[in-house]
């Protein structure tokens, strides 16, 4: 008889002949043997790298970082469908240095678009738009669409249900906005775009834009149009 029917035989022998005891221990062996394998292959396995660190690896996400990253997310139709990404007559970057000097009030949860001293970044890219505040990263985007002389914001995270109607006003590179109706964060929202100009880090002409030769806002991006 074979080695392996001894084997198949012996497992099928009454328990009476088995010590239990022995069995166990190496049972108990067989696990913790198991386990450490286990333990050993995981540790091989790559980490997944959150999005956070993704930005600028070893390093803390800057400003420009942080504003790069806001572009490339698009918003979600909360209440409304999206609007056509179609060029708008408002299509491009906007900077404001808001020149309050007093530091803001440390809290665990500030209100959303409260105004702050610092850099304001605001993109009107084809019915999208993101706002940004250097100052501690606060970010927010949505839709708009405009419609003659008024600019509609809506599907903000922040105020979902709700739209903001504005009147604006482009004048030599500067946008002003005029609130009609604004309920989001209960007013803050309109308190932050209406509060001062919003200056357009597009070149004025085709010889700038080619020459860079032009006076670039504070706080517009080297390349930021």
């Amino acid at each position: 008889m074979s080695s392996a029917r001894l084997h198949i035989c012996a497992a099928v022998l009454p328990s009476k002949f088995i010590d239990m005891k022995r069995i166990n221990y190496f049972v108990f062996l067989l696990a913790l043997v198991v386990s450490a394998c286990q333990s050993g292959n995981s540790s091989t396995d790559e980490t997944p790298v959150p999005l956070s660190t993704q930005i600028n690896p070893g390093s803390a996400a800057t400003p420009i970082d942080s504003w790069q990253a806001l572009l490339q997310h698009t918003p979600v139709p909360w209440t409304t469908p999206l609007p056509p990404e179609e060029p708008t007559v408002l299509d491009a970057t906007y900077v404001k240095i808001n020149p309050r000097l007093a530091t803001p009030f440390p809290c665990k949860r500030c209100p959303d678009y409260a105004l702050e001293g610092g850099l304001w970044k605001l993109s009107l890219d084809k019915g999208i738009f993101r706002i940004y505040y250097a100052g501690n990263g606060w970010r927010s985007l949505g839709s708009y669409t405009v419609s003659g002389d008024q600019i509609y914001f809506f599907n903000d995270p922040y105020c979902n249900w709700e739209t903001g109607v504005y009147t604006w006003k482009l004048e030599e590179g500067s946008l002003i906005f005029s609130e009609v109706d604004d309920p989001c964060s209960q007013g803050l929202r309109a308190a932050n775009l209406i509060d001062q100009p919003w200056l357009s880090c597009r070149p004025p002409n085709t010889e700038a834009a080619i020459t860079d030769h032009w006076q670039k806002p504070e706080g517009c991006d080297p390349n930021e149009k």
